[in-house]
């Protein structure tokens, strides 16, 4: 936990209420241990897309919809979302969950390793979500770089770990050091970058909010 639990549920109790299908995907992927991007981050979000007003997302991470659902909701008429996931079992729910909303035509669901996915999409992306394995961010980099475009936008969820990105390697467990150190140079590289201007922000799970200012 970052924030303490009492201020974390007063902030909730003033979020405004999610759409009916919003609140059913998201009670479905909690009852099932699907991760999602908690109320806060959703929030953020909310209030970047009414602010950048992008036509063209890209969200790394699709799990079962549910963030690119949200964020189909507060962009313009016209604009696209291209969403990438890998792990099988959760493609035909986000898939169900796109139609049952009829957002087919506003959202694409790419399969595959994203790594790889990235390479093959054109560059011109003015919003980017990156909420995939924490330990690939840093990997990701190069392909965002090259996709998104000088005023785009960069958020990237989960970046703090719970609070554990702030301790010694070997304060974690051994299991999760490779993805602890790889987030720590991933923070580094984005918050000392030329071309970008961010804030790490300690909302959610640690969330970076990236403006590209520059090639």
């Amino acid at each position: 936990m970052i924030v303490d639990e009492r201020m974390l549920q007063y902030i909730r109790s003033l979020d405004r209420c999610e759409s009916p299908l919003i609140r059913e995907i998201k009670q479905q992927a909690q009852s099932s241990r699907v991760p999602i991007i908690r109320q806060e981050t959703a929030g953020l979000l909310r209030v970047l897309l009414c602010m950048t007003k992008p036509e063209q997302i890209l969200e790394v991470g699709t799990a079962v919809g549910f963030s690119a659902l949200l964020m189909s909701e507060y962009i313009e008429a016209g604009a696209k979302i291209t969403t990438i996931e890998n792990y099988e079992k959760r493609i035909p729910i986000a898939r169900e969950n796109f139609k049952k909303a009829g957002k087919e035509d506003v959202i694409t669901l790419l399969e595959g390793d994203a790594a790889e996915v990235m390479k093959t999409l054109s560059p011109g992306y003015d919003f980017i979500f990156m909420d995939a394995a924490k330990g690939q961010y840093i990997h990701f980099l190069p392909e965002v770089m090259r996709l998104l475009k000088v005023g785009g936008t960069l958020v990237s969820d989960n970046v703090l770990q719970d609070g554990d990105v702030v301790e010694s390697r070997y304060a974690v467990t051994r299991r999760n050091r490779t993805i602890h150190s790889r987030m720590r140079d991933y923070l580094w590289e984005l918050t000392h970058m030329d071309s970008f201007q961010t804030i790490v922000l300690p909302i959610g799970d640690g969330v970076t909010v990236s403006t590209r200012v520059a090639e």
